[in-house]
């Protein structure tokens, strides 16, 4: 058995967060000594793993508790996860496309501004206080 602190350095995983997992039904409640400190066995350990590695993936915590469901009934299609993948895939790469487009305007921002002068001249600070002289996909928020 292993305390929450033993299980935080297993997992990389901080003690509050823990028990916000515990807390929102991702992690089984945790067994008790009679000092009312947690216990988590093998299971607990595995799952705690389980959830660390889609939170790193940028799964939600309600993707991942509907991952948790299909994975505690082990006959049903994974159908239901395979969508759930795709659909974090594609949350993915719509972040991938406005994060290229924002490194595309930075870029040419950037590229404005060669650090001399005075500020009141300065194309970065003209580009930012000016939405309109935007030059790509995010020009009208």
């Amino acid at each position: 058995m292993l305390s929450i602190g033993e299980l935080s350095k297993r997992t990389n995983v901080k003690v509050p967060t823990i028990r916000y997992y515990e807390e929102m039904g991702l992690l089984p409640e945790a067994e008790r000594t009679s000092g009312n400190q947690r216990r988590y066995d093998k299971a607990g350990l595995e799952r705690l793993s389980f959830v660390r590695h889609a939170r790193d993936l940028g799964f939600s915590i309600e993707a991942i508790s509907s991952l948790i469901e299909l994975q505690e009934h082990p006959d049903r299609s994974c159908e239901a996860a395979a969508n759930i993948a795709a659909s974090q895939l594609a949350s993915v790469r719509s972040k991938i496309k406005r994060l290229k487009a924002l490194e595309r305007e930075l870029n040419r921002i950037s590229k404005g501004c060669n650090g001399e002068g005075l500020s009141e001249d300065c194309y970065v600070l003209a580009s930012l206080a000016d939405h309109y002289l935007c030059d790509g996909e995010h020009q009208k928020p």
